[in-house]
């Protein structure tokens, strides 16, 4: 089992420890299966998701660790590694997620959800801003400098 499987069924015992969940989710790394050209690189910028269409829902398919992503697609997948934060800000209205299908855990995202999600992602970038890598990296330098 994994951390996300676990904040899952603490989920499903107790409904008021979503938040655990959420909070596990925004700040974890997914697989995401893409459609890229044979050839090509998997690292790719613009590599479009795979979709799946059923029960007239568009499903964006996302996994947690990349043998669960390879035993749901039968084979060797290309996918992108992608965070939760970075899934929520990039995921287009009417899409549905479906997080470790196939597993006994799996969990299934509606639009509403992924809405709200979106909402609490704009509230905490606006609390207080992401720093690029480069201010990261100017803040160490100085913190090195000051010791």
């Amino acid at each position: 089992m994994t951390k996300i499987d676990d904040a899952i069924q603490l989920c499903n015992q107790d409904a008021k420890k979503q938040a655990v969940f959420y909070e596990l989710f925004l700040n974890s790394l997914f697989y995401i299966p893409i459609l890229a050209e044979e050839g090509s690189s998997v690292q790719e910028e613009g590599a479009p998701p795979l979709l799946v269409e059923a029960n007239d829902k568009t499903y964006l398919m996302l996994f947690d660790t990349i043998s669960r992503l390879t035993d749901w697609a039968n084979e060797d997948a290309k996918y992108l590694a992608v965070s939760g934060h970075g899934i929520v800000e990039m995921s287009s209205p009417n899409i549905y997620w479906a997080l470790n299908y196939g597993t006994e855990l799996q969990k299934f995202f509606e639009p509403a959800e992924i809405k709200w999600l979106k909402m609490v992602v704009k509230e905490a970038k606006e609390k207080e801003p992401i720093k690029t890598n480069a201010e990261n990296e100017e803040n160490q330098e100085f913190k090195n400098q000051a010791n």
